[in-house]
């Protein structure tokens, strides 16, 4: 079982960086090792890093499943978890902007309301 290799200094600044644009403050992501089933079709886990956060009671997470492949959901609780409909990207840029606006276009209609 090959490990993947952790996030680079580079890849951490555009995540640090993408979060500081959207929230207009510093968020530190949490880095963490998770296992996961690369192939849909296997049932041998690998172990991922993580970078994970909490927003306004949203929690999201990025995990690299490869030198440039990276999978992500955002979370409110067990029975609601949401991807972005890409099951995996080749870019972080593209993984953590679409998250991003996937959660964000997922709370509009609640903010129309209040």
């Amino acid at each position: 079982m090959s490990r993947i290799e952790d996030f680079t200094e580079s890849e951490l600044w555009i995540i640090k960086t993408t979060l500081e644009e959207r929230y207009g403050e510093a968020t530190e992501p949490m880095l963490a090792d998770t296992e996961l089933r690369l192939n849909a079709y296997a049932t041998e886990l690998t172990p991922c890093p993580a970078a994970y956060w909490e927003h306004e009671g949203c929690h999201f997470i990025i995990c690299k499943t490869g030198d440039s492949n990276y999978r992500c959901q955002f979370y409110y609780r067990v029975h609601q978890m949401y991807g972005t409909g890409v099951e995996e990207y080749d870019d972080l840029s593209e993984c953590i902007v679409t998250l991003l606006q996937v959660q964000a276009d997922f709370v509009a209609p609640e903010n129309e309301n209040a």
